[in-house]
Formats: structure tokens, C-alpha cells, sequence
């Protein structure tokens, strides 16, 4: 595979999860496709999400639950796809009514819709691994991403595993174990991978800078 410069970037979406709307406009002054965690912002409002959502850079809404009301979440989400996101996250495991209210959003405004699952123990064997993949695009996805723990090289492998599908997928290997899968997965047809804005800014296990991720690519291509 030979990817001219740019193709090679748009495969690689960095992860902003910044304290403040200022913060994170800055960091995005820098990449043209990111992540955005709606989560890590501080006191994040439906109404400031525009000034994020409206740039004119491909980017993904992302809001994990935890930090706060499921109600709060799913009005920043909506928000994001109103605001004009590229992309919009919601994890697999989501209670279906809020799931529901995401993707029939994103389907109206044209946003396409990533459906996430994320286990930070293990990576399941093969067969649950493909239940996964099923799972997420019979909820409505139009990209599955899974993410796993890998504990050991044979874990990346089955992860990796999962590319031989026409399907749109990405596949992420968290953990030392996992960074193989952060480099080769989109060389190998997976739709993207993620990587950190610089070091110590990293939002996953086992995730790599931009630059880093970039380098090793490159190493790798002909």
C-alpha cells in the first residue's frame, strides 16, 4: 500500500479531550480530523457545542458516560449533530432509547454514526469479537469500532483478524500489547485509527502521538 501524505492523515483521527471549549478550539487549530471527548470538558453546555461542531474539519462527537446525567450526554451528542459533526459516537452497550435518539438524528442530518464497544479487561475470543461487529451495525452503525485490552500479541492478532470484512471497521488493541493494531489496522482496511495531539495528552492505554503513530506508519509503508 502506498498512501500519498494526505491520504496517510486522513486515516489518523487525533483525540482532543481538553478541560475547556477554549482549550479544545486551540488544540483543533492544529489537525483537520479529530475526536472530540464532549465528556472531559468541564461544564459543557448544548449551546456551546456549535462553536466546536460548526469548524470546517472532520470531526467526531464523542461524550462517554460516567461523568455525569444521561439526559446531559445525550443533549451535547445531539447537539454536536445538529451543529454539523461528521461523525457521531455512541457505544454499543447505550440504553436503546438514548442509542435510538442519536442515530435517527444523525441519520436526518446526513451525520454518519460510529457504534463503540470498549472492554478495558480482555479481548473477548473470535466468535464474540464477530457478535460485536454484528451487534454494532444492527444497532445503526455506519463505522463499528471495537476496542479492546490486548494482553498478549495473540490478542492484537485476533483483533486485527477482524479487517478481512467488507464492512466498515475499526479495530483498536489497547495497551502495550495493542499499539501493533494502532499502526497497522487502517494499513490494513480498517476505517481509521486514533492517535494522541502530543505526548501526555494521550486519551486511551497504549495510545501514540500523532507524530509517533505517523513515523511508525511510514516505516512500515513501501
Amino acid at each position: 500500500m502506498n498512501l500519498p501524505n494526505g491520504d496517510l492523515r486522513s486515516k489518523i483521527c487525533v483525540s482532543i479531550a481538553e478541560p475547556s471549549v477554549r482549550a479544545c478550539l486551540d488544540a483543533l487549530r492544529e489537525v483537520s480530523f479529530a475526536e472530540v471527548r464532549l465528556d472531559a470538558i468541564d461544564g459543557m453546555a448544548p449551546d456551546e457545542v456549535a462553536a466546536i461542531f460548526s469548524l470546517p474539519l472532520r470531526l467526531i462527537a464523542t461524550c462517554r458516560p460516567g461523568r455525569g446525567r444521561e439526559e446531559d450526554r445525550l443533549a451535547l451528542l445531539l447537539a454536536a449533530v445538529a451543529a454539523g459533526a461528521r461523525c457521531v459516537d455512541v457505544e454499543l452497550e447505550t440504553d436503546v432509547a438514548f442509542r435510538a435518539s442519536v442515530v435517527n438524528a444523525a441519520r436526518a442530518a446526513g451525520t454518519e454514526v460510529i457504534v463503540s464497544h470498549h472492554d478495558y479487561a480482555r479481548t473477548p475470543c473470535r466468535e464474540d469479537l464477530c457478535a460485536i461487529v454484528d451487534a454494532c451495525f444492527a444497532a445503526g452503525a455506519d463505522v463499528a469500532k471495537v476496542a479492546c485490552q490486548a494482553n498478549d500479541a495473540r490478542d492484537a492478532s485476533r483483533l486485527l483478524g477482524l479487517l478481512d470484512d467488507s464492512r466498515r471497521l475499526v479495530v483498536i488493541g489497547m495497551g502495550a500489547e495493542g499499539v501493533i493494531t494502532r499502526v497497522v489496522g487502517p494499513l490494513l482496511g480498517g476505517e481509521f485509527t486514533f492517535a494522541a495531539l502530543h505526548e501526555g495528552a494521550q486519551t486511551a492505554p497504549g495510545q501514540l502521538d500523532v507524530v509517533e503513530l505517523e513515523r511508525r506508519m511510514r516505516v512500515i509503508l513501501p
